[in-house]
């Protein structure tokens, strides 16, 4: 990839071996650690509106996930793994074990929200706190897709097509798409909330086929195995045991009326509120979700 700008001044830079290959990470920062974990179609660099307020009060870990920006884009196996999510949360926690953090918070945005959250289902003694960004479960997205839903997250059904199809049409231009989709998303219907320099980091991963198939394969992963263990988890009655942060974008993916009642069924301590944004919360309005995220965490 060509030298893109650094978005975080001071913070250091770690390629960490993982069972699934390297993950790239950046740190900085003081006090007790936060791992923060971007999604679709970003990288770590989502986060750099919102670091410089957090990194007075906590150790930051900001990495890219297997298949994203800098880090290892392995090979899937039948069952869609390492995209897994399960698979991705163990990768989280050998990355924050290496870098010397056994416990600590979590917030994920969009892809990394559901990292995160399995993360707390499967290894409810790594996490003190968990905050989700503008997502409900994938099991509660699923069997909740009617005509309406389909409609406004129309890439979940089509990035879990068999492979090649979406990627043979991502790959004619994959820089539209991604813009199209970011777009999209925002509540302004278009890119002015991203700083150039991060959009260049997004437009860079994603100009590269084995990082689009990648990209598939996680969405191929959440209608097939993530889905399953989600619904291993709800019929076993199994639930997230730390305090639940949930924000969403007023304008965001979810039902701006329901993700509390709906994170309520599946977390015994949840609070949350929306923000003046669309998906991209960290992005969109950094200043909100800073105060939010500092709040919920200092709590």
């Amino acid at each position: 990839m060509p030298d893109l700008a650094d978005l975080y001044p001071g913070f250091a830079s770690h390629w960490i071996d993982t069972a699934v290959g390297r993950i790239f990470a950046r740190s900085g920062g003081e006090g007790p650690p936060l791992l923060l974990v971007h999604g679709y179609a970003q990288t770590n660099v989502m986060w750099h509106k919102v670091a410089p307020a957090l990194a007075p009060h906590f150790n930051l870990v900001i990495p890219d996930l297997p298949g994203y920006g800098w880090s290892v884009a392995p090979k899937a196996d039948a069952d869609h793994a390492p995209y897994d999510k399960r698979t991705m949360a163990r990768v989280m926690i050998e990355v924050m074990e290496k870098l010397g953090h056994v416990r600590f918070h979590l917030a994920g945005h969009d892809r990394g929200g559901r990292v995160a959250y399995r993360l707390a289902l499967d290894h409810p003694g790594r996490l003190q706190r968990l905050a989700v960004l503008d997502i409900i479960p994938t099991y509660e997205m699923w069997h909740r897709m009617d005509d309406a839903m389909a409609m406004k997250v129309w890439h979940w059904p089509f990035l879990a097509l068999e492979h090649p199809m979406p990627e043979l049409l991502i790959e004619k231009d994959p820089i539209g798409y991604i813009d199209y989709k970011m777009a999209s998303w925002t509540k302004a219907k278009d890119l002015s909330a991203f700083d150039p320099r991060a959009l260049a980091h997004y437009h860079a991963f994603f100009s590269d086929p084995l990082r689009i198939h990648a990209t598939c394969e996680d969405y191929r992963a959440g209608r097939t195995t993530d889905l399953k263990n989600d619904e291993a988890d709800r019929a076993a009655g199994k639930k997230i045991a730390v305090p639940l942060g949930v924000f969403w974008g007023a304008a965001g993916i979810p039902d701006a009326s329901g993700p509390l009642a709906i994170w309520r069924d599946w977390a015994d301590d949840v609070t949350g509120h929306a923000i003046d944004s669309g998906h991209f919360i960290p992005e969109e309005n950094p200043d909100a979700i800073a105060d939010a995220l500092l709040g919920f965490f200092r709590a």
